[in-house]
């Protein structure tokens, strides 16, 4: 390094010193040229290493005295620290990655080679974003699962539940402090080393767009490269994720995403255009520049392969380009006729050399960085509106129907800052459908004094003009503007516009499929499904509350065979005493409800009370011919298993509904018209946080809810499930490490959101080895205790243990408690006196109660070397019932006795009814007449809104009962408008 010549020097130090700085979109100016011209292509920026300096000892361990750029540079560093996945989990102080954590005590300048082993063992290597800079951050504390927590405490809600489902979460939390409890200090400049590096940090970027802290998103870019899944994430790793929950979570990683997407297409055409020979310092350094891919496109455009090229391209190979410039920098010399080629086409008169001179003017100026930053600034400052009209065409050979339904846009325009996400929708669907004809309108405002203010300031000439350049001069901006600048902010707007909307539209989604699927099940009931039909009949299911079939049949209600079908009906009802009817909501719905109805109403089941409920049949018919389903039910005639399956909809909602895939549930907003990538991975993401957070049983759950475990997938399920029929139930958590393809990782990503029967275990182990389970309350204390400090011990590699000794059951399993944390359990039992098997009762609550009243929350954490989230959560895990289910605190379905028609209604009715699906621009309610009803947004209050629910917005949820007034009846149309009175 020391022998390297003074230049490479001279250039690593500008280098250094140039880094905070972020460059902007095509850059173009000819400063940024003179910085580019040493541009070495096969040497990339992120592997030149940085330059030790003159009075720094390479041996000594003292840091050099911190210059200015050291001083700026620590700001701007994270933790290069690997976790070793291969180990098992390890106990609960020893475990856990120390990702960002803001304290600039701790951070030295001691440079260090990245294969150099670390004097102090205390030290851990880190590296800043372009490689330049490698230094050593200093801890004084142990490496650990959960961090003491010192200082305040970042604010919490009062009565905070670990996960709010019900609502949208606070996607944009900005807090002061940091979960360590200490001030957030300069944490914008943390950068991570990413694989294609830019002209901007991934962090920041990642920051600015998600409004979250950049301290933050390094943490999350750091667990998401270690493969962690969100709902791992959102429940075990709080402290290092400022409490973010699953929502936020996904779109942070869906903009990481997109920010990767465009930085890998940017390198591929820079290997493009090198290879091409078209790659300039100025272009390299615009490239590098982009943040999105409408920039991209933009200034990539000009370069692409294509049969003639841009108008401003031709004429620089006609040779106009000195003109153009000599134009700007030295008009006096100017002579245009001097271009003149009488057998040139493009040369051959003096109009056609100032048509090429204008169109590479035009070409530079649309490049422009300056020009486009001001022109943007200018539209953020006027009134720019988006307008829709009936198209021509579509007016004389459309389908009046389908033009009917885009009325409302026949003649439309709105602010873009104002308009609304399903109007964007709504709007690109009728252009797509030729319906609708689409345009920006920037006022003629804007574009008078962008034009003045490029003659007249960024483009003034140095020289004076004589009148006929000035005239190519003013036509250059003009067509600059027209044909390439307006163009492009049109597609901008439209992009930014359209992009926000299908990104809202698939949050909704999952919002609402969230709520679905957390839907409050119906345990202990022996349940009739119906799924309703008229020519073929209605397919009748009875089922067990254990969800197996008792018998199924078809009846036909609706054919002249009424009264005799209810006596067959009522034989079942009373034979297998069920008392609840469940009517999927599909064709012929109303009319088998009205005639359940009639019969309850004249208590025809008597002495059965008997209640019915309409359940959203969505999906039910697909998933009846799934290969799911005939593997499940191979001898049932696919028609019957879709009343299987409406009635366990309402038994076990997550259970069934997880079978069939999400998009076909029915609850979403303009589906089919956003990115079908996007809309899976969210939904996907949904139902494995939901399935996760709910937990299963992993001795009696089926393949298809394990796989949508975090961690797990359809090889690892099916290899459960095969360990399961071989071996017996599991009996403990260590048992999951035994089965096939199920590595340490998978391991801890899964292990929290499995849960054991203990009961069910204890009465097994039993009959297998009764030893190792004894009456004494001594013995079985102490065996558990040895269990959970065998289990959180850190790991070197132990002899197999004997067969009986790991079927010894583990009374934290039946709880949400982590298993690299029940180190940490094992001691806060310890601490309040408590014992293992009293997990869930009373005497728990009590005990852990006084201590904390005692000691406090944070004072606990500390005592016991944790952070307050993760002693949250054990208490949590340790005080909640045996079996306890986060959907108790979800609506259970809506069971009724008798019905009220279209007709009926009347303006002022006060009606109760279950949300169906949620939008942004209102919310339609069930309200049991054929017909959902809307109530618009602005009709939803907070003061109309339970305050005994947690909300974190003013939105209503599928599956909630509410109580609204009829305000408007459109029976053409079958269209009631609602008016919402309170939440039930």
């Amino acid at each position: 390094m020391s022998s390297l010549p003074r230049r490479v020097k001279s250039e690593a130090k500008a280098l250094i010193s140039e880094d905070d700085e972020l460059p902007s979109f095509l850059n173009s100016t000819s400063e940024s040229e003179e910085k580019e011209e040493e541009w070495e292509p096969k040497s990339k920026i992120a592997k030149r290493p940085r330059l030790p300096k003159k009075n720094e000892a390479k041996t000594k361990k003292v840091a050099a005295p911190r210059s200015a750029v050291a001083r700026k540079k620590v700001k701007k560093v994270a933790i290069k620290e690997e976790m070793d996945v291969s180990l098992p989990i390890a106990p609960a102080e020893d475990n856990r990655m120390q990702l960002l954590k803001p304290k600039e005590e701790d951070v030295g300048t001691k440079p260090e080679t990245l294969n150099q082993k670390p004097e102090v063992p205390k030290k851990r290597e880190i590296n800043s974003f372009q490689g330049k800079n490698v230094k050593s951050l200093e801890s004084d504390e142990k490496p650990s699962t959960s961090v003491p927590v010192v200082g305040n405490q970042v604010k919490h809600e009062k009565s905070e539940e670990d996960f709010a489902f019900d609502e949208p979460p606070f996607k944009k939390i900005k807090s002061t402090t940091c979960p360590e409890g200490k001030p957030v200090k300069n944490l914008g400049g943390n950068k991570v080393k990413e694989e294609f590096e830019m002209n901007w940090d991934i962090v920041q970027a990642l920051a600015e767009i998600t409004n979250v802290e950049p301290w933050v998103c390094a943490n999350l870019i750091r667990l998401f490269q270690e493969e962690n899944t969100i709902p791992f994430i959102a429940r075990y790793r709080k402290e290092l994720i400022n409490n973010l929950e699953a929502d936020a979570l996904r779109e942070v990683q869906q903009t990481l995403e997109e920010l990767r997407t465009v930085a890998k297409k940017t390198h591929t055409m820079i290997q493009k255009l090198k290879k091409e020979g078209k790659l300039s310092s100025c272009l390299l350094t615009a490239l590098l520049n982009c943040r999105t891919l409408e920039e991209l496109d933009h200034v990539s455009a000009p370069y692409k392969t294509g049969s003639k090229g841009t108008k401003a391209q031709r004429a620089k190979q006609l040779g106009l380009e000195p003109a153009a410039l000599s134009l700007l920098h030295n008009p006096m010399e100017l002579n245009l006729f001097s271009y003149i080629r009488p057998n040139t086409k493009g040369l051959s008169t003096i109009q056609e050399v100032e048509a090429g001179v204008q169109h590479i003017l035009a070409d530079i100026f649309a490049k422009d960085k300056d020009t486009l930053d001001f022109i943007r600034k200018l539209c953020q400052q006027r009134y720019i509106c988006i307008q829709s009209a009936l198209a021509k065409v579509s007016s004389k050979s459309g389908n009046e129907k389908d033009i009917d339904k885009f009325q409302l846009y026949h003649e439309f325009s709105c602010n873009i800052k104002n308009i609304q996400h399903h109007q964007i929708l709504a709007i690109n669907r009728g252009e797509n459908l030729k319906i609708l004809t689409v345009k920006v309108n920037i006022p003629d405002g804007v574009k008078n004094e962008f034009c003045w203010w490029c003659v007249n300031e960024r483009w003034r000439p140095k020289q004076f003009l004589k009148p006929e350049l000035m005239r190519i001069l003013r036509n250059s901006v003009e067509d600059a503007y027209k044909r390439l600048i307006y163009p492009l902010l049109c597609r901008e707007f439209r992009s930014k516009l359209t992009s926000d909307a299908e990104k809202e539209s698939v949050m909704m989604f999952g919002r609402n499929l969230r709520q679905l699927l957390l839907t409050s099940p119906v345990r202990g009931r022996t349940l009739m499904g119906v799924d309703p039909g008229y020519k073929h009949g209605c397919k009748m299911a009875i089922i067990s509350p254990t969800s197996q079939i008792l018998h199924t049949d078809v009846v036909y209600l609706h054919s002249g065979q009424g009264f005799r079908e209810a006596e067959k009906i009522k034989k079942l009802l009373l034979q297998y005493n069920c008392s609840t009817v469940v009517i999927g909501n599909g064709t012929a719905c109303r009319e088998t409800e009205a005639y359940f109805a009639d019969l309850i109403m004249k208590k025809y089941f008597a002495p059965l009370d008997v209640v019915y409920c309409i359940v959203s049949e969505a999906g039910a018919s697909i998933y009846s011919v799934s290969p799911e389903a005939s593997k499940e039910m191979p001898d049932l005639d696919p028609n019957l298993r879709s009343a299987v399956s409406i009635a366990r909809r309402v038994q076990d909602p997550l259970a069934e509904l997880v079978k069939i895939e999400p998009k076909h549930i029915g609850v979403g907003m303009y589906q089919h018209d956003v990115s079908q990538t996007l809309l899976k991975a969210t939904l996907d993401s949904v139902v494995e946080e939901c399935v996760s957070f709910v937990g299963v049983d992993i001795n009696i759950c089926s393949e298809i809810l394990l796989r949508h475990i975090a961690g797990l997938n359809a090889n690892r399920a099916k290899n459960i499930i095969e360990w399961r029929e071989k071996n017996g139930p599991f009996i403990n958590r260590e048992q999951l490490k035994e089965v096939k393809g199920l590595g340490p990782k998978s391991f801890q990503q899964c292990a929290g959101f499995i849960r054991f029967n203990q009961e069910y275990i204890k009465t097994f182990c039993r009959m297998t080895c009764p030893f190792l389970i004894s009456d004494s309350s001594k013995k079985t204390e102490l065996g558990s205790h040895a269990l959970l400090t065998k289990a959180g011990a850190q790991g070197k590699k132990k002899s197999k243990p004997t067969p009986c000794a790991s079927r010894q059951p583990n009374p934290l399993d039946q709880t949400c408690i982590h298993p690299e944390s029940y180190n940490i359990a094992t001691r806060f039992l310890s601490f309040i006196g408590g014992n293992a098997n009293d997990i869930g009762k009373s005497d728990m609550q009590q005990k852990v109660n006084a201590v904390i009243q005692k000691e406090g929350l944070e004072g606990t954490a500390k005592r016991l070397n944790t952070t307050v989230h993760t002693l949250q959560l054990i208490i949590d895990g340790l005080t909640q019932p045996e079996g306890f289910d986060i959907r108790t605190d979800f609506d259970k379905p809506d069971f009724k006795r008798s019905i009220v028609c279209f007709e009926d209604l009347s303006v002022g009715t006060v009606l109760t009814g279950k949300v169906e699906n949620a939008t942004p621009f209102g919310v339609f309610v069930d309200i049991g007449v054929g017909k959902a009803g809307l109530i618009p947004v602005r009709n939803i209050t907070e003061a109309k809104l339970s305050k005994v629910k947690k909300r974190r917005s003013l939105g209503l949820g599928p599956g909630e009962r509410v109580e609204v007034k009829v305000l408007n009846v459109d029976i053409p149309r079958l269209r009631i408008t609602l008016d919402l009175i309170r939440v039930l």
